[in-house]
């Protein structure tokens, strides 16, 4: 075990989550910052008494003190460029979803992850949720028995579909379906998916963004085990970044129903009206406690490098999410069910739909 020296690459939202947790972790030596934002980037650097703080993030790569790079920049293409430089510096990289833009960028990265002997693990921060983590529990010790079904049913404001959709024509399947998707493929291993059917609805993003506002997801696993997944992103305003979640498992010997709606906790203010606190999908701090899965998730990836630990997520699992939504988004846009593995055809047809060249 050797205390670490940490970079952090963008410092918004999830970038000035790990920024603090691991400033507050006590296997860190040093705090590294990047972020574009001068203003930002000052602020976090105060908040988290920061070693240094640049503009450019290859000063973090090329910085030999720093062992480990977590990357939360957006927008999403900026993912494989900087993943792929980090991973030739020798750093260890926990990445934030999706761990590419195509399959191709996917496959490199695991590669190079792999030649290289580098600890990679993406950003599938629902894997430590407390109540995602009983469901695989329960699943491996066979308190369910034999899996039959799993549904889950996944919606956030349109306060977090705007600033999605304003930045990249992904999908509801890619930036918001992916954490379901990687959650139940990963509750029904070793069983690996063999079809997907799945349909769009084009009712509000459409003109503003060219996007979809929700979609239904069906997978079909190997060993005949269905997945249903819904996800959308055009709740009205409920509390800033807002997720509901409804999970129903089922197997041959029990169900696990999990309500993750934050109907639990309300605030009503005469000011605010009704609101939901604590219901973002990365969780937020409430004075000397945090409520939710990412600071887990970061400093699960701080002791994996400290420790010399395997990563919950590994990349192969992510690039198998990943081929899951796009056969959903060439799905949906066709009409017709799709088989996995894709071809290069399939998938030069689901970066087409997202604006992506090949």
């Amino acid at each position: 075990m050797q205390r670490v020296n940490v970079g952090i690459i963008g410092t918004g939202w999830c970038g000035g989550i790990r920024a603090r947790t691991a400033a507050r972790n006590a296997l860190v030596e040093q705090l590294h910052l990047c972020d574009t934002s001068p203003e930002r980037l000052a602020e976090v650097a105060a908040e988290t008494g920061a070693a240094s703080a640049v503009a450019d993030y290859h000063e973090i790569l090329a910085d030999a003190r720093i062992h480990a790079v977590m990357i939360s920049a957006t927008p999403e293409t900026t993912h494989y460029p900087m993943a792929r430089d980090a991973l030739d510096a020798g750093k260890d990289v926990l990445l934030e979803k999706p761990l590419a833009l195509t399959l191709g960028e996917a496959d490199d990265l695991v590669a190079r992850a792999q030649e290289r002997d580098c600890t990679f693990t993406i950003g599938y921060s629902q894997r430590f949720n407390t109540k995602q983590a009983l469901v695989k529990r329960s699943m491996d010790d066979g308190t369910l028995g034999i899996p039959v079904s799993g549904l889950v049913s996944r919606h956030i404001t349109r306060k977090l579909g705007d600033k999605i959709g304003g930045r990249i024509t992904l999908s509801p399947a890619a930036m918001e379906a992916t954490h379901d998707i990687d959650f139940l493929l990963w509750c029904m291993e070793p069983a690996v998916p063999v079809r997907v059917y799945a349909q769009a609805v084009e009712r509000v993003m459409k003109d503003k963004y060219g996007i979809s506002d929700c979609m239904s997801i069906v997978v079909t696993l190997d060993n005949g085990v269905v997945l249903t997944i819904g996800a959308g992103w055009i709740l009205p305003p409920g509390y800033p970044n807002f997720s509901s979640t409804w999970i129903e498992i089922v197997g041959s010997e029990g169900a696990l129903i999990l309500d993750d709606t934050h109907r639990d906790t309300m605030l009503n203010t005469m000011s605010g009206g009704l609101s939901l606190p604590l219901s973002t999908m990365p969780g937020e701090e409430v004075g000397h406690v945090y409520a939710g899965p990412m600071r887990d998730e970061t400093n699960h990836f701080i002791e994996a490098v400290a420790y010399d630990r395997p990563v919950l997520v590994t990349p192969e699992q992510a690039r198998q999410t990943m081929e899951v939504y796009l056969a959903a988004d060439i799905s949906a846009a066709t009409n017709q069910a799709v088989e996995l593995p894709l071809d290069s055809s399939q998938e030069a047809h689901a970066l087409e739909l997202a604006g992506i060249s090949a």
